[in-house]
């Protein structure tokens, strides 16, 4: 009998031991479930920012292009002016005669580092080789930039992601020492 008697309590210690265990589980959901529940709301508030932050980009570049095509007709100024939400410097259309010192200086950076290594480059490359880093973010950042380098016609897009200089006719390109030089005198 004390046998069954020890073999009893036993049971009973462990099912004590259970039920703590299954209660300090079921805080630990509760709290898991509480961390999920502002996870999940900080991930709502970030997604309706970057929606927020790609209309406005894209009214801005809207309003860029719609200057763009003022500045092709005047032949004039390449910056966004009053309506702009934020200061943005805009891309001009590559036009003979134009210099690189008409890009702001993120963009002329970029074309000096494909100027120097005189071979296309994907956007992650660039990243990396302007010190950037390799980041998704960063990444894009540089994909854009030159998307738009090569929509402006500074760039070409050989294939898909592939990006290099421009040879035009006494302008920007791989084969023109008048824009080499005047990256190098940058």
């Amino acid at each position: 009998m004390v046998l069954l008697a020890s073999l009893v309590e036993e049971l009973e210690r462990r099912e004590a031991a259970a039920r703590e265990r299954v209660a300090e589980l079921r805080g630990q959901i509760a709290e898991l479930t509480g961390d999920l529940e502002v996870a999940e709301e900080r991930l709502v508030q970030l997604a309706g920012a970057r929606v927020t932050v790609r209309e406005v980009l894209d009214e801005v570049a809207d309003g860029e292009q719609a200057a763009e095509a003022r500045d092709d007709e005047a032949g004039e100024a390449y910056e966004v002016e009053g309506d702009s939400p934020i200061g943005v410097l805009t891309v001009p259309q590559w036009r003979p005669g134009m210099e690189v010192s008409v890009l702001p200086e993120a963009y002329q950076e970029i074309l000096e580092t494909l100027a120097d290594a005189r071979s296309a480059m994907r956007s992650k490359g660039l990243s990396r080789a302007l010190g950037l880093g390799e980041g998704a973010s960063r990444v894009e950042s540089m994909r854009v930039r030159l998307k738009r380098l090569a929509r402006r016609g500074w760039l070409t897009e050989r294939s898909p992601g592939l990006f290099a200089l421009v040879e035009h006719a006494g302008g920007p390109g791989e084969g023109s020492g008048e824009f080499q030089g005047s990256l190098q005198h940058e």
